[in-house]
């Protein structure tokens, strides 16, 4: 026989551990898709399950054959950051995003003429962390592994590129913290926003 004492103690825990529960704030998710290692970014891997959130292109026949960026930028969110952003419109400390780079190989396909995308010449990432970048611009670095000038092989780790190479830009014309979004419509469409970030609407 279960002591009426016992069960009331039982029942108060219970409801003492829901109200902690409730009121105590959580992070969406305190997991990071990244690894620091003496100061260098180790490359990631396994980015292509993240979530795919567009490839804008800035081809050389464009800019008059002198394009900053002429590939294709195939850009990827690790999933935490993704819930976090479609829930909050905002990106978490830890988020990191992937761009992997691809030539313009053919111009010309069955459907007709446009861009298609060639080889594999680059990977990038930018990171935004508070721990690892203190005293960068609103705590976002930018890493290349990309080995140039033939660009067929990617280093195992890379330091952070300066903070002139990419910050100013980015803080100038990205239209989210530091991040283009006006050119990713998955990112456009899903800023906390769920409904819409799993698609079937716009």
């Amino acid at each position: 026989m279960i002591h009426k004492k016992y069960v009331n103690s039982v029942i108060m825990a219970s409801a003492f551990g829901m109200l902690f529960s409730v009121f105590t704030p959580t992070n969406v998710s305190a997991k990071e898709y990244f690894t620091i290692k003496n100061g260098e970014l180790v490359r990631p891997s396994g980015y292509r399950e993240w979530i795919y959130v567009g490839a804008p292109l800035t081809p050389h026949d464009k800019n008059n054959g002198k394009a900053n960026f002429p590939e294709f930028h195939s850009v990827y969110i690790d999933p935490e950051s993704w819930e976090h952003w479609k829930k909050t419109g905002e990106f978490r400390d830890g988020t990191i995003l992937i761009k992997e780079m691809n030539l313009v190989g053919s111009t010309s396909a069955p459907s007709g003429e446009g861009y298609f995308m060639g080889r594999f010449v680059g990977l990038e990432a930018t990171i935004k962390s508070k721990r690892e970048f203190p005293n960068e611009p609103d705590n976002w670095a930018y890493f290349s592994f990309t080995v140039p000038p033939e660009h067929k092989s990617l280093k195992q780790t890379t330091k952070a590129e300066p903070t002139a190479n990419c910050s100013a830009c980015h803080e100038k014309s990205a239209k989210d913290d530091f991040v283009f979004t006006q050119y990713y419509p998955v990112l456009e469409a899903a800023k906390a926003n769920p409904k819409k970030a799993v698609g079937g609407e716009w």
